[in-house]
């Protein structure tokens, strides 16, 4: 029980590596706090993870869109408000978004890349640190990706957006690591979520391959020639909230099966 008495609040938190890591965390004695848009999946997934985690008021979902900065920073308040001051945040939600060719990326594509990933990961973390200073401690994981430390065609707008994550965790780690507050990311390689089996297709179009061509190529890339699983991730997310990870702050930790070897 790493994380007994800890609570923790995680944006797309209902699918995928959001889910996992909750369900890890829930699984350690953690209280969590979910974020995602769609009302009726959060409702099933609280329902889901209460009766696979007993407990008295272990989890909660909020309703918002990652986009919207009240919607976020309404987020924090409210599960701060709800379970006490945080002491994890994870900051999950993000995506690929439109992948197109440099030529062809708007300026509304690479714009809504930075506030799918940047803006929310800068809302969530400003919100979410002012308690825990005061608390005295805190720990913040950024999910950010493997292609934060080399790019691919097409993925301009995500990797400048990944890179722009890591730049905020390697400075916020300086800022705030004598007041006890560690500030890490996770990089993730290739992990077949339910996002990545509705949105891969297209991803695949625009890279000029099919879906299964390009899960494979993708899997080639690493060193154990396989996706990663949620699991592997939700692993290395305990392991940075936990009082093990004390010592671990402004890194950017891969876990891709060792694809971006630096």
């Amino acid at each position: 029980m790493k994380l007994e008495g800890k609570v923790a609040a995680i944006t797309g938190g209902t699918a995928g590596l959001g889910r996992g890591i909750a369900e890890a965390f829930l699984a350690e004695g953690a209280k969590v706090a979910l974020f995602a848009r769609n009302p009726d999946k959060g409702a099933k997934v609280i329902e889901e993870l209460g009766a696979k985690y007993p407990g008295e008021d272990r989890a909660i979902f909020v309703s918002g869109d990652v986009m919207n900065q009240s919607d976020v920073e309404g987020f924090i308040d409210k599960a701060n408000d709800h379970f006490g001051a945080l002491d994890i945040l994870v900051n999950n939600a993000g995506g690929a978004g439109d992948l197109q060719p440099m030529v062809n990326l708007s300026d509304e594509a690479f714009d809504e890349a930075m506030k799918w990933n940047v803006y929310s990961t800068f809302w969530a973390t400003r919100r979410a640190l002012k308690p825990m200073l005061e608390k005295g401690g805190g720990r913040i994981i950024n999910m950010s990706s493997m292609e934060c430390k080399h790019g691919k065609p097409v993925f301009t707008a995500y990797t400048a957006a990944k890179h722009a994550v890591n730049g905020m965790t390697k400075s916020l780690a300086r800022e705030v690591g004598e007041a006890g507050v560690t500030v890490n990311a996770i990089c993730p390689g290739l992990v077949v979520t339910d996002i990545i089996k509705n949105n891969g297709p297209a991803t695949a179009k625009a890279m000029g391959m099919e879906f299964d061509e390009m899960i494979t190529m993708f899997a080639q890339e690493s060193a154990i020639k396989r996706p990663n699983t949620v699991e592997e991730i939700a692993a290395v997310a305990v392991l940075l909230a936990s009082k093990e990870g004390a010592g671990i702050t402004g890194a950017m930790i891969s876990v891709d099966g060792g694809t971006a070897q630096f």
